[in-house]
């Protein structure tokens, strides 16, 4: 396919989520299914485009004088490919497939305009009801911090220490020019796509399905490392999901003690027996969600709570999901956080850690939630000290993280502006 192609494409796939709601994922895989004469690389340069348009509309918009979706595709392309108006008009000259270009003086407008003029809510690209909420996690840099949330991410993956270590899995991996990622000790990152490019499907590799690595984002390996789960201990993964951080806690763990990998939804609990096998990752217990827990009560040394959360963290990824998020769904998480941070309390032994995680930067998901948390169970748990926390886990690594005092101890969070990695908040609770 020609660009013109491309660009009518995207269009089309944007104008589809609009209309029906639907998660971007969903709308890319059936448009190539309906589109089958596209290759693999038509599409990836095609969600590209999907994907920079649904990170920055606000901005593209307030750029263009015009947030119709034709413009912003337009937009989204002139900066994706690090084009001026004249090189896409030749590109795009006689393609029978290219929709109209915009205006030249809308053009000229898009180039021209100065965005730090622009409402804090259009320049860090958020829905003006989470301008507030952003302010109150970052401060004066909120829109910023936000605006980091646009960018095109990086491809992370985690060793899996138990199987190679990392020098050998980048000689595997050389051909896609992963690299040790800055902060976590078993990370290796492919940069993020330029232009038209796409990432490699690593998950066909032979070092993959031999399991010597899983796609983890860096922050979510740290968050892991945090926790500090050791060898022999007793682990309760409350909110284990796919199996991400079990299968990083098990590495830690050096396959001894006990890992106890527990969700509430079957369906989201179901590709860790696939995950675990391929790692070889063999102290891990798996309780579906009907499974009676009461023998774990009072005996945990490590409870792990990745509560379920907005996921304003992972937006680089999934940037349609901020344009849905509603006041009323945020209500409903944190009705949820509540839940499972009670839920999970009980198995923590005295003297044992529960550890609180979302992927979110709201403060109503994260201070809020753990300080509602202390005043509901009295003087039980204290907040540690996350940043000791840091040092012991990530000796090396630079203090790449937001902390923040809470309940008596601090707590952490990592963006991908200062972190370069997705959004996490972490807290370490300790049991009295």
């Amino acid at each position: 396919m020609r660009l013109g192609g491309r660009i009518a494409a995207a269009i089309e796939i944007l104008e589809d989520i609009a209309a029906r709601h639907r998660p971007v994922a969903d709308a890319l895989k059936d448009w190539g299914l309906s589109h089958r004469f596209a290759g693999s690389g038509d599409r990836a340069a095609i969600g590209n485009i999907v994907y920079d348009v649904l990170r920055r509309k606000r901005s593209l918009g307030w750029r263009m004088e015009d947030d119709s979706v034709r413009a912003l595709v337009f937009a989204a392309v002139l900066d994706g490919l690090d084009m001026d108006v004249k090189e896409l008009a030749t590109k795009l000259d006689g393609d029978r497939f290219a929709p109209d270009m915009p205006s030249a003086d809308d053009l000229a407008a898009f180039r021209t305009r100065d965005l730090s003029t622009a409402p804090g809510a259009v320049r860090a690209d958020v829905p003006d009801w989470l301008a507030a909420h952003f302010e109150a996690a970052f401060g004066e840099g909120w829109t910023d911090e936000a605006a980091a949330l646009s960018a095109r991410p990086p491809l992370d993956m985690r060793v899996n220490t138990l199987k190679v270590d990392r020098e050998k899995l980048v000689k595997a991996l050389a051909p896609f020019a992963a690299e040790p990622s800055p902060l976590s000790p078993h990370g290796l990152r492919i940069a993020p796509i330029e232009g038209a490019g796409r990432h490699p499907n690593v998950q066909v590799e032979a070092a993959f399905q031999k399991g010597w690595f899983e796609i983890q984002d860096e922050g979510s390996q740290i968050v892991s490392l945090l926790a500090g789960a050791r060898p022999g201990q007793q682990v309760l993964d409350f909110c284990a999901g796919a199996g991400g951080k079990s299968l990083a806690l098990a590495a830690n763990m050096e396959n001894t003690g006990q890992i106890h990998a527990y969700d509430s939804d079957r369906q989201r609990l179901a590709p860790i027996h696939d995950r675990l096998k391929r790692a070889e990752a063999r102290n891990v217990q798996i309780h579906a969600p009907r499974d009676d827990l009461a023998d774990l009560v009072g005996k945990m040394d490590l409870v792990l709570v990745d509560a379920p959360c907005t996921g304003t963290g992972t937006w680089r990824r999934r940037p349609d999901a901020k344009w849905r998020l509603s006041d009323r769904q945020l209500d409903k998480r944190m009705a949820e956080q509540d839940a499972v941070f009670d839920q999970a309390a009980r198995f923590v032994k005295p003297g044992g850690h529960l550890v609180y995680i979302t992927c979110s930067l709201l403060p109503p998901e994260n201070e809020a939630r753990v300080a509602a948390f202390l005043d509901r169970q009295g003087d039980t748990f204290k907040v540690a000290d996350a940043t000791a926390a840091w040092d012991t886990a990530l000796p090396e690594a630079p203090k790449a993280f937001q902390a923040k005092p809470l309940g008596g101890g601090t707590a952490l969070t990592l963006t991908p502006r200062t972190s370069g990695t997705d959004g996490f908040f972490f807290a370490m609770l300790e049991q009295a």
